[in-house]
Formats: structure tokens, C-alpha cells, sequence
């Protein structure tokens, strides 16, 4: 953006100039106007500024017409400390909030709030600088003054930018808010601030009941928008519809309520009615290319895959989320079972947050039709450019192959990854779980130690070696140990749940192996910890117990090759 200031006259200047001068038709600062009109006033006005102070401020005017805004603002906030003048401190404020100068700001809407008291502009600017200081006590007291003389005031914006502080600083401004409200106890713009600050420290209840027992003026979107998006925090989404449609007829231009109530509308899984909404808003703002790529997520949610299409075309004619509309058209492509043209839009994902997923995607549509050279020519052309998603694409294209049991493969590729990268601890473990398919545990054991000696905190590395040694070895205590540690760093992993369970129940622990694989199964429905947990039901003479688990898990993997070996083993069949 050109940044240019219109060359101001020295009359302005005296006279508290507050906005930037209009420019012509053509884009260009009315200057020689401007200039001619200070030859002309010059005797008469500046007779109370020295000579210094008219030239230094002259200077910044011309220093700002040549983009030099380091001389501008600097000038400026030099003479309002010189000169305490409200005139000059509002410019240099103008100027220091223009380009995002915080400290001038400040220093300039200090100065000009206590030479302008009377000024409800000057008083509101030095409180919400302060605000954004951090300086919350001293804000409050000029938005009193603000407040005291009816203006509008920024108490959601001083709750908002307390948000990151520490606990005493909010509260401590919490009770100002209390102190006015005394005062003021009706005052909607108070009572919306406090129910800000509420939710912001997370007392969403409270804030709630804030807002419905005395509520802020109905008719403003903002306090609406804060009682619905409440509701909704506290799952109450149902009761939060009436009010947004009530606010929307209110305010049928806001675009943050209808976009709001768009967004509910999806969580309310209402989805034809939220594609509605997202197409009236794309309609009213076309310009918008976030509202157009949320329509198109809208239409993928609710499986209208042509729809989605459509705009998802748009938004890459239009260069707006690229990337993102790609991988997601190559999603519809999917979902219309059409897997080349899926590939082609899979394929157009540059680098990003959607760059990995498509890649994953890309490889398993070409796995599943038995493209394997196809597939790994295209991981090996992306590895060559974009080298910085190299060992992502090895371990994308290793697990794709283990999937489909091409082990061999796999181990090929792994160890071609750690010739170029010797020390990924990532490749390391994929490695690792392959040398157990390959019975060598040595090698498993040797990778898993060297994570370890790195990240002693590992979990996985933890777990998985803990789980080996007790199920292909007789180191139970040396096992039991690595799987306690691994819990203890991680209570809540039902993988490690597991693992305990199944070293217990090796060392003939079974009521305990049985309580860990229970609790291990109710938070994580797994295959293989439904292969354990029916063994040992097995064990305890607990058979038909042990089916039903069984069949259970096949109904949600059929084809779980840990379930068909362990019901061959022990019942002589694959099925329960």
C-alpha cells in the first residue's frame, strides 16, 4: 500500500488536524494547494510556535510526502513533547497508530489527553494504548472519564487484551470492572466488557449468567454474539440458534453473526441448512474466498461432492486456498470413484499443510491398484523437490507397504532413508517395528536402545520395546519395567495398558492381566487388544465370554490377522 501523507499546511497543523488530507480524483496529495495556502496563513497563525517548532513540523510533513515516516513520526512526537500541544500529540498519535508505532502511540495519546481533558477522542485513545501496554489500572481510569461524559467507550477491548496476563493482573481488573459497574450498573458496554473478561478467564457460567440477568443492549451484535458463542461453549447450541437468528434480523448485514450461526448450524450437523446460509453469504460478499472454501467443506460434509466441485474450481481459478482446494477436489474425486482424476488433483498440492496427507493418499490410491512403481516413482520425484519433506515421504511410503505386507520393501526403503539419514529417530522406529516382522530382534532392540539413549522419555520406544521383550522373550521383569515407565510418563495410553496387561498375563497374572486388557479395550476398541483380552478370558476358563469379545472385533476388522491367528491357536478356527 502506498503509504503517502498530503503535505499539510502549517494552519492545519495549529488548528489540531485529525485525519489525513482528501487527496484529488487522481490519487495524488493536493500539494501545491496545500503549500500556497501555508504561504499565505504562515504570518498570522504560527505566532505562538518558534521558529524551530514550525520547521521541524514542516519537515515531518515533507518527510512523510516521501514516504521517510522515521522523520515524520519522529518530529512529531519530539514537538508534542516539546510543546505539550493537543494539536501536534493528536497528529503524532494519527501517525504512530497508522504504522503500528506502539510506544509513540502511547506517548503522543498521553500527551494529548492531558493537554485535550475535555476530549472524549483524546481520553478513549490514551486508555486503549494503555490497554494494549498492559497498563490496565490507569486505562480504566480514562475510560471512566470516557464513560462519565457518555461516550463510547473499549471496555471489550480492555477485558480482550488482558486476556494473556497473569492472574492477578485479571482479576485485579476485574474489580475495577465491579467498581464502575456500582456506578453504572446498567451500562451495557460495562456489563459486555466484565462478561468478556469472564470468559476470557474461563468462567464461561458466570459470564452467562451476566449477560441474562442483566443483559447488555440487545440491539448491539457484539453482546449477542458473546451470549451465543457462550451457549455454545457450554453445549447448549440449541438455545444459541433462536438468539443468532434473532440478532441476524436485527443486524442482516453482520457479517459475523450470520457466519456464526453458519458455523452452528454445521455442529448442529444441520447441514443442508448451513450450505444454505454459506451460499447467502458467498452471495453478499463474492470477494470473500473464505466464506467460498468453508461453503465448499460444508458441501464435502454433507456428501454433495458435485457442489463442493464447483466451488473448489472457483477458488483455484481465483489462486485462493490452491493447495488446500486441490487436495479436496482430489477427496470428491475420490468419493465419485473417480481415482485418476483424484491422482491428478493429488499430484497439484504444493508444498504446506495439505502437501503430506495428499502425498499419503496419492500412494495408497496407486498401492491398492497395484501400482507399487508408480507409487514409489512419484514419492521418490517429490523427496528429489521438496527435500524437506524427505523423510515424512520415506515413512509415508514404508508404512503403505507394510500395510500391504510387501515387508521386504519396506525394509529396503527404510534402510535407503538412513543412509541419508543415519540419526532419524523416526525412521529409526519404523525400522525397528519391520525388523520385528522379520524376526530380527536384535535389531529391533539396537534401534529402540539408541531412541532411548537419545529420548529417555520416549513412550513409544518404551512401550514397544517393553511389549517385545515380554512377547517374544522370557525378560518379563526387564519388560514390565520399560511398560511401567512408559505408563507412568503416559497414564492414559491404552496402547501401554495393553502392554502391561499382556506381560502380566505371560507371567501368570491373569486376574490382573484380565483388569488392565478390560480397561485397556473400553478406551481404545483395538484388534489386538481384543486378541489379548479373549485370550486371556481363555485362560481363565472364561470361553464364551472370550467369542463374544472376539467376534465383537471382527465385526470392526474382519480381516486382523492377530484375531485369525489367535482363534486358530487356541479354538482350531478363524472364526469364533
Amino acid at each position: 500500500m502506498n503509504r503517502s501523507f498530503a503535505l499539510l499546511t502549517a494552519l492545519a497543523l495549529l488548528s489540531g488536524c485529525q485525519t489525513f488530507t482528501a487527496s484529488t480524483p487522481d490519487g495524488t496529495p493536493p500539494v501545491e494547494e496545500a503549500a500556497s495556502s501555508a504561504q499565505t496563513a504562515q504570518p498570522k497563525v504560527y505566532s505562538s510556535f518558534s521558529q524551530e517548532t514550525l520547521l521541524a513540523l514542516l519537515t515531518a510533513e515533507l518527510a512523510g510526502q516521501r514516504n521517510r515516516f522515521d522523520i515524520a513520526l519522529g518530529n512529531y512526537v519530539q514537538q508534542a513533547n516539546a510543546t505539550q500541544d493537543a494539536g501536534v500529540a493528536e497528529r503524532g498519535f494519527r501517525i504512530a497508530e497508522y504504522l503500528g508505532a506502539d510506544q509513540a502511540a502511547l506517548d503522543t495519546a498521553l500527551i494529548w489527553a492531558a493537554n485535550a481533558p475535555d476530549s472524549i477522542d483524546a481520553q478513549r485513545a490514551a486508555a486503549v494504548q494503555l490497554a494494549r501496554a498492559g497498563r490496565y489500572d490507569e486505562s480504566m481510569t480514562y475510560m471512566e472519564t470516557v464513560l462519565q461524559r457518555r461516550g463510547d467507550t473499549h471496555f471489550d477491548f480492555l477485558a480482550l487484551s488482558a486476556a494473556e496476563t497473569d492472574p492477578d493482573t485479571r482479576a485485579g481488573l476485574l474489580q475495577s470492572f465491579d467498581r464502575l459497574l456500582e456506578k453504572h450498573p446498567s451500562n451495557g458496554q460495562l456489563l459486555f466488557g466484565k462478561a468478556v473478561l469472564l470468559q476470557q478467564d474461563d468462567r464461561p457460567e458466570e459470564a452467562l449468567e451476566l449477560l441474562e440477568a442483566q443483559p447488555a443492549d440487545t440491539r448491539e451484535a457484539a453482546p449477542l454474539l458473546l451470549h451465543a458463542r457462550l451457549l455454545q461453549s457450554l453445549k447448549r447450541g440449541d438455545k444459541a440458534l433462536p438468539l443468532l437468528e434473532k440478532g441476524i434480523r436485527q443486524h442482516p448485514d453482520d457479517k459475523r453473526l450470520r457466519l456464526t450461526y453458519a458455523r452452528l448450524l454445521v455442529e448442529q450437523d444441520r447441514l443442508d441448512d448451513a450450505k444454505g446460509e454459506f451460499a447467502s453469504l458467498v452471495q453478499q460478499f463474492p470477494e470473500d474466498d473464505d466464506l467460498r472454501f468453508s461453503l465448499a467443506l460444508v458441501c464435502l460434509e454433507a456428501e454433495a461432492w458435485r457442489e463442493a466441485i464447483v466451488y473448489l474450481e472457483e477458488l483455484v481459478e481465483r489462486g485462493s486456498h490452491v493447495d488446500a482446494a486441490h487436495y479436496n477436489l482430489a477427496r470428491a474425486y475420490e468419493a465419485l470413484k473417480q481415482p485418476e482424476s483424484a491422482l491428478i488433483e493429488y499430484q497439484l498440492v504444493g508444498p504446506g499443510n495439505d502437501f503430506l496427507p495428499a502425498q499419503a493418499r496419492q500412494t495408497d490410491l496407486l498401492l491398492n491398484s497395484q501400482r507399487l512403481d508408480e507409487a514409489s516413482a512419484r514419492l521418490a520425484s517429490a523427496r528429489e523437490n521438496q527435500p524437506d519433506y524427505a523423510i515424512q515421504l520415506y515413512l509415508i511410503e514404508a508404512e503403505a507397504l507394510a500395510k500391504l505386507q510387501q515387508e521386504e520393501r519396506a525394509w529396503l526403503l527404510i534402510q535407503q532413508a538412513l543412509e541419508q539419514f543415519p540419526d532419524d529417530l523416526n525412521l529409526l522406529y519404523t525400522r525397528a517395528m519391520l525388523a520385528e516382522k522379520r524376526d530380527d530382534l536384535e535389531q529391533l532392540e539396537q534401534d529402540l536402545r539408541f531412541i532411548l539413549e537419545r529420548e529417555p522419555d520416549n513412550t513409544m520406544a518404551l512401550n514397544a520395546l517393553g511389549y517385545t521383550l515380554a512377547d517374544r522373550t522370557t525378560r518379563y521383569s526387564e519388560a514390565q519395567a520399560l511398560i511401567e515407565l512408559a505408563l507412568q510418563l503416559n497414564p492414559d495410553d491404552p496402547a501401554t495398558l495393553d502392554s502391561l496387561g499382556w506381560v502380566n498375563y505371560r507371567q501368570g497374572n491373569l486376574e490382573e492381566a484380565e483388569r488392565l486388557l478390560r480397561e485397556a479395550l473400553a478406551r481404545f476398541p483395538d484388534h489386538e487388544v481384543a486378541a489379548h483380552l479373549g485370550e486371556v478370558l481363555w485362560a481363565r476358563g472364561k470361553q464364551r465370554e472370550a467369542r463374544k469379545v472376539w467376534a465383537s472385533a471382527l465385526k470392526e476388522q474382519p480381516d486382523s490377522p492377530i484375531l485369525r491367528s489367535t482363534l486358530l491357536r487356541l479354538t482350531g478356527s478363524e472364526t469364533p
